[in-house]
């Protein structure tokens, strides 16, 4: 695991962990303003797709200024790593209260629903569609109100991005691949209504198909909330995206309506209450109760004070000055994920200095000194993403990289991302073959429905030239390869003794089980190295 800490800030304790990286407590030194950073993983770090999307989480983050999301303080990346800095929400997930407290009241499922779809309405006027919304996701503080967080796998309406999400909480358009839009967030938090309202999912197929059938066809099981709300939950979990709220704002409308006439006027009051005294239950929970950390005095490149009415970051769309900033961040970050040569002597903490921060000051101008910086939460989620951990994704499925003569590179193929050193082309003095020492598979996962990941890992006792050939199987047979699935790939490589490639794959077979195999040429001594794994089509995990 990668040790690299942001620079300015002090770290006390990690609030949660998950694939796609960790969440930490910390406290910015020069202010002493706690903040929660979420740093990306070091495996996906390596793989420019993943920095790419931490990247837009943080510029998404940095330009929705809403009072039911948590918000950005800056985005750092440098050689080592790259980080969110964002706002500490001190509260409990949504999650953790229905696990230890069971359902609640139909204020406060109400105060819920309407705090969230309040901070989804902020970003679908973005054009942002959250896509994994769930208990996971919203956190609850000890006055009852509530916050969203983890926008790891948001993308603009309308964008087409394959099937993502939550299996419990997924609208039936994401289980088809159908493009973004707002009226699946509004499904999601309508599931999670119903869930805090009956203490269960309103789905709960055995294994991921049935599960996929029964939000794509089953009933809606309306009839086991209470009837003032039941019109809520019908119209939010509706088959067609046509038949439910376009928007989170005309959701909220409609729930207002409802509230106030089954409950009274006073309702949220009675709601916010509630949920404050379940939070009370909890104090040892809360981050502020699980560390005091010590401030120390050090030069930091980020002041985290605003201004009332200001945005969390400004800076990322202020017009003329932070679209620079902004710009120059991304150019840096390409720049130091493609190996530029740094010059003797400066050491990576300078150069991870040497990156540009995007600050939440006001008027969009970034604080401390002018050197160029870069931006928070799953999923990483990512992430999303998904799983039921300290991460926030929960139940899906739910975010590292030297200088030889020879210099090494990374390249996208049709199969994937491959890190290695450039092929060359045979000459008098090239090396002789090597042999080839090892072949591991070191990650082998599901990635969708269809589709799965796997990092071979291959390393030789000399510099030569080596073929690497990844072939998939699918089976119904635990342990057997079974039938190949599509044509083998393979990739040469040259320069080096050790080479890791990341390899994408959608498979077209529809055998419970997945394999990988990777082989090289020349051949190792164990004839390569396989791995399988059972598919979420038959057992949701």
């Amino acid at each position: 695991m990668s040790t690299w800490e942001v620079p300015g800030y002090t770290e006390s304790l990690e609030l949660g962990a998950g694939a796609s990286g960790r969440v930490v407590l910390a406290v910015h030194e020069e202010s002493g303003v706690p903040v929660a950073v979420k740093y990306l993983s070091e495996s996906l770090r390596t793989r420019p797709g993943f920095v790419h999307e931490f990247r837009a989480e943080a510029r998404l983050l940095g330009g929705l200024e809403s009072p039911y999301v948590a918000g950005l303080y800056e985005y750092v990346e440098s050689p080592d790593g790259a980080a969110i800095v964002m706002e500490l929400v001190d509260g409990v997930s949504l999650r953790t209260l229905l696990t230890r407290e069971g359902p609640l009241d139909p204020e406060a499922a109400l105060l819920i629903l309407k705090g969230s779809l309040l901070g989804l309405a902020d970003a679908h006027r973005l054009g942002v569609v959250h896509r994994d919304y769930k208990p996971d996701n919203v956190l609850v503080v000890p006055d009852g109100s509530s916050k969203l967080v983890d926008f790891g796998i948001a993308v603009d309406a309308g964008t087409s991005v394959g099937v993502a999400g939550t299996p419990s909480y997924m609208a039936p358009e994401q289980w088809s691949g159908e493009p973004a839009s707002p009226a699946a967030d509004v499904y999601a938090a309508t599931a999670t209504f119903f869930e805090c309202l009956t203490g269960h999912k309103p789905y709960s197929g055995d294994n991921f198909a049935e599960l996929a059938l029964q939000h794509l066809d089953a009933p809606i099981p309306a009839e086991e909330v209470p009837e003032a709300v039941r019109e809520l939950v019908l119209r939010g979990l509706a088959k067609d995206p046509e038949d439910r709220p376009t928007h989170a704002e005309a959701f909220v409308t409609e729930l207002e309506a409802a509230a106030g006439a089954a409950y009274g006027p006073d309702w949220e009051e009675r709601g916010r209450g509630r949920l404050a005294a379940l939070v009370a239950l909890l104090p040892l929970l809360l981050p502020s109760a699980r560390s005091s950390p010590q401030t120390t005095t050090d030069t930091a490149r980020t002041v985290l004070g605003r201004e009332p009415g200001q945005g969390w970051a400004r800076s990322w769309r202020p017009g003329r000055p932070g679209v620079l900033v902004s710009g120059a961040a991304v150019l840096l970050g390409a720049l130091l994920a493609y190996g530029v040569p740094q010059t003797p002597g400066v050491d990576a903490q300078q150069a991870a200095e040497a990156l540009a921060t995007t600050s939440a000051q006001p008027g969009g101008e970034p604080a401390g000194p002018a050197s160029p910086s870069a931006s928070d939460s799953e999923s990483p989620s990512p992430s999303d993403s998904a799983s039921d951990s300290a991460s926030p994704t929960t139940g899906t499925d739910e975010p590292s990289e030297s200088a030889t003569t020879d210099p090494a590179e990374e390249t996208t193929t049709p199969g994937g991302t491959v890190t290695g050193t450039t092929p060359t082309t045979d000459s008098p003095g090239s090396p002789a073959a090597p042999a080839v020492k090892d072949v591991a598979v070191s990650a082998f996962q599901q990635t969708g429905l269809t589709t799965a990941t796997a990092t071979i890992d291959v390393t030789t006792d000399g510099t030569g030239p080596v073929s690497i050939t990844v072939s998939w199987f699918t089976s119904d047979t635990e342990g057997r390869l079974g039938t190949p699935d599509g044509a083998p790939q393979t990739f040469d490589r040259s320069g080096s003794t050790q080479y890791t490639i990341t390899v994408d794959h959608t498979f077209q077979g529809t055998g419970c089980y997945w394999a990988v195999q990777a082989t090289t040429t020349p051949g190792s001594a164990d004839g390569g190295a396989s791995q399988q794994l059972l598919t979420r089509r038959c057992i949701l995990r």
